[in-house]
């Protein structure tokens, strides 16, 4: 099965869409990827690298949007969001409410896929603290062709995004993409119980859940997906599990279900709100926080019973 990066397919598209759209440019902090090294050499006078400098890549991006660039500002995730926080509430959340900018904020590394780095390269907040700003739109896509559809939503939608990419290659779920605009897709239809993850969770479920006859809904556009279309394809379901590769209860994907779904049973699975100092493998992290594989077909086992 083909696996391919998320940044590496999104990259690709965007370097064909600045072939002809002058109005892109590209800042970074000291973050690099073959694909960005192309960007770089071939678009010289609409890219910037700042350094390792994430408040000033934040100061950088606003005063390009404001000119009327649409902009794409880069870094590993952890940094990109919680290194900057204030530069991104006031120079982007609060100004985007008097003026129209269009900034991207690629966060590369989502949950744990920069396991081997440990606690400092984890991002487990920034479902939460994105979310939380208003005029923030924030993308957790489960895989690549998730990942590259997006692109054209960065050029169309002038608003501020967070892009939460993993840093590992996945699979495609789908072989398609259809209905993107909904923010969220089935990737399999059961009954009673239905699971809904987002990142690479949705692809951990996926494996999982193939012996059980259970829902599994993928939300991709955590703040912006279609409420009342997740409420019709959930209305004959009794039970909801979330799991998010973040911490749970608050204010990431879990907060979304229990407040639009109050009707409903909800179990919440998440990191518990510890950082993990042992060094291992994502599904070694998991275990960590009853996030492993026998831990969630527990979970499923209990509320089906």
């Amino acid at each position: 099965m083909q696996t391919k990066a998320m940044r590496d397919v999104f990259l690709a598209s965007l370097y064909e869409k600045m072939k002809d759209d002058e109005t892109i440019f590209f800042v970074v902090a000291d973050f690099g990827a073959p694909l960005l090294d192309k960007i770089r050499e071939d678009f010289p006078q609409r890219f910037i690298n700042v350094g390792i400098a994430e408040q000033n890549l934040v100061n950088v991006a606003t005063g390009l949007a404001l000119e009327g660039f649409t902009v794409y500002a880069y870094a590993i995730a952890p940094f990109i969001t919680m290194r900057c926080y204030e530069q991104i509430r006031v120079n982007v959340s609060v100004l985007s409410h008097v003026r129209q900018m269009n900034i991207n904020f690629i966060g590369v590394g989502a949950g744990v896929s920069y396991t081997m780095s440990g606690h400092t390269h984890h991002c487990l907040e920034d479902l939460s603290i994105m979310k939380t700003l208003p005029n923030m739109e924030v993308f957790s896509p489960s895989d690549f062709m998730l990942a590259e559809t997006y692109v054209d939503r960065t050029l169309n939608l002038c608003q501020p995004k967070y892009l939460r990419f993993d840093a590992k290659p996945m699979s495609a779920l789908q072989s398609t993409v259809h209905n993107f605009e909904d923010g969220f897709r089935v990737l399999k239809k059961g009954k009673k119980l239905a699971v809904i993850s987002t990142g690479y969770m949705s692809q951990k479920a996926m494996e999982i859940i193939q012996d059980f006859d259970i829902t599994l809904i993928d939300i991709y556009l955590i703040n912006h997906y279609d409420k009342n279309k997740l409420e019709q394809t959930l209305k004959d379901v009794e039970t909801l599990i979330t799991i998010e590769e973040a911490f749970k209860n608050t204010g990431g994907l879990d907060a979304e279900i229990n407040f639009n779904f109050k009707s409903k049973k909800i179990i919440n699975l998440g990191f518990e709100k510890q950082y993990t100092f042992e060094i291992g493998d994502r599904e070694f992290v998991h275990k960590r926080h009853k996030l492993g594989k026998n831990d969630i077909i527990d979970e499923i086992q209990k509320a089906l019973m």
